[in-house]
């Protein structure tokens, strides 16, 4: 064995069995009759529509789902991704703590307390959030690697890892606020006198100069996006709400949190790094005016972690800190595991209504609506979906083969749309949906003779301009959000629905309906 290799498993094999730990645990806290979520399927889809930005996101997600169908598009795959992400932002809080000169109990304890966290559940999707959160982790990582060195090195690679982070969620740019003020408050302001920083910033902007003129071209959709988003969802919330909710992502881990405040305002040894303190406090404040969703802001809490996790371990003395740190530990895990069955998809559907108190106890039962219903929404968005798709085909299958080429596919929503592309790939044309990024990937037919519509039955006015409206099936599965969602196939349209049914998409496209 190389010397050097074997050097790097002797000092890291520690680390490298807590990645594995990490990666088991993501497969083993979902439970195999769930599906895909509803978003899933469109970053997925994304991925056979590739551009430069998209109504909904960014493009990197839609990047990683090519790779994803490169290695075949499986089940197995598109949940690697997300668990590989969460893996490395235990890797650099490590590095993080390693940086800083933190012992090996510090990192063992920062890494359990990642682990066995709420970060679980947000690295089971395949979601801009895991690719988010390790980001923002690596920018952090990078800062403190340019604090000790002064090394205009860091800055550039900062740059990137920014720019990369703002291709995966605009989410970013409230990182970015919290720095600002962080560096302003802090003697750390000297950075915005280097020439290598607006060097940095300027290599940021041409990097991101391809999505920037995508949205100019687009009228700005991410503006709209965030409005709607605001309308639909973030009314719902209230700053309390999204307060609350922080005590919970990592409420093992509370006293590890609590001591890192602590050490920003009063351990000397963290004074240059007092600009992170700053940027926490920003950042929880800017999402709670906004009435975020709680995991919005779980990006900042892996350096928060670290450096919690230092403190309390330099203050230990050599006695204490093998009985403490365990015990820390001991505590996460314990309360990690009292809550694993309610707040991961580990109960079936039958089981959760079983013990639907406890559920209602933890508000897992809340949906962005406001209202409680039988399953916690995102455990409902991840069933029901194979059932819709099966019988879309088994539907389009009637339609006779010389009319295929004049057929249409239309869902309501694009977890339909999405659903039938990912499970009746290349057996079925492409669904579309009249909102998200749907609707500007549709084709143009020259003349449209049938519609296969998944969701809600047409209108009658729509019927009326057809010669038959059929009824194939209905989504059966009572704990689906899909529940009762209908296939209809709408065949022999009249000749004038062609040209009505594209103005109809022009409109749509001018209102942007993003969801």
């Amino acid at each position: 064995m190389n010397i050097k290799f074997r050097g790097f498993i002797t000092r890291y094999w520690i680390l490298l069995v807590l990645v594995a730990l990490k990666l088991i645990l993501q497969y083993a806290v979902v439970n195999q009759v769930y599906e895909l979520h509803r978003d899933e399927f469109l970053y997925l889809n994304q991925a056979y529509h590739f551009a430069f930005g998209y109504i909904s996101v960014p493009p990197f997600t839609a990047l990683i789902a090519k790779i994803v169908y490169l290695l075949g598009g499986s089940l197995f795959w598109v949940r690697f991704f997300p668990a590989l992400f969460g893996a490395f932002t235990i890797v650099f809080v490590w590095l993080i703590i390693e940086e800083i000169g933190g012992s090996l109990f510090s990192r063992i304890l920062a890494s359990a307390a990642l682990i066995f966290s709420a970060l679980a559940r947000i690295n089971i999707l395949f979601q801009p959030n895991s690719w988010d959160i390790l980001t923002w982790t690596i920018v952090f990582y990078l800062l403190i690697k340019f604090i000790q060195s002064e090394k205009s090195i860091w800055l550039y690679i900062l740059s990137v890892v920014i720019a990369v982070g703002f291709y995966n969620k605009y989410n970013m740019i409230f990182l970015l606020a919290g720095l600002v003020a962080g560096f302003l408050i802090t003697y750390q302001r000297k950075i915005y006198i280097r020439p290598s920083f607006w060097k940095a910033l300027i290599l940021s902007l041409i990097i991101l100069a391809p999505n920037i003129i995508w949205q100019i071209v687009n009228h700005f959709p991410v503006f709209q996006h965030m409005r709607v988003l605001k309308a639909n969802q973030l009314d719902n919330n209230t700053s309390m709400d999204f307060l609350k909710s922080q005590l919970f992502f990592f409420f093992g881990s509370l006293p590890i949190t609590a001591a890192a405040v602590i050490a920003f305002i009063i351990y000397k040894p963290f004074r240059p790094f007092r600009f992170i303190g700053i940027t926490f406090t920003v950042v929880i404040i800017l999402f709670a005016v906004m009435k975020a969703k709680g995991y919005y802001a779980v990006g900042i809490y892996p350096i928060i972690i670290a450096f919690g996790s230092v403190y309390i371990a330099d203050i230990l003395t050599k006695k204490l800190r093998p009985v403490i740190i365990p015990l820390l530990i001991a505590i996460n895990l314990g309360i990690f595991f009292l809550t694993l069955k309610v707040v991961f998809p580990v109960y079936t559907p039958a089981e959760i209504r079983e013990h639907a108190q406890a559920f209602e106890k933890f508000g897992m039962l809340r949906w962005e609506d406001g209202k409680n219903h039988n399953l916690p929404q995102d455990f409902a968005d991840m069933i029901g979906w194979q059932e819709m798709a099966d019988k879309s085909l088994a539907a389009y299958k009637i339609i006779p083969a010389t009319e295929l080429e004049n057929t249409l596919i239309i869902c309501n929503n694009y977890g339909q749309a999405g659903a039938l592309n990912y499970y009746n790939k290349d057996k079925m044309p492409e669904a579309y949906a009249f909102n998200t990024d749907y609707i500007y990937w549709l084709p143009y037919l020259s003349k449209i003779k049938n519609l296969l519509i998944v969701g809600k039955k047409p209108g009658d006015e729509v019927i009326g301009l057809f010669t038959d409206c059929k009824l194939m099936g209905v989504v059966e599965n009572k704990y689906a959000r899909e529940n009762n969602t209908g296939i209809y196939l709408l065949t022999g349209a009249n000749a004038d629905f062609t040209e009505r049914f594209y103005k109809l998409v022009e409109e749509r496209k001018r209102k942007l309906d993003i969801f």
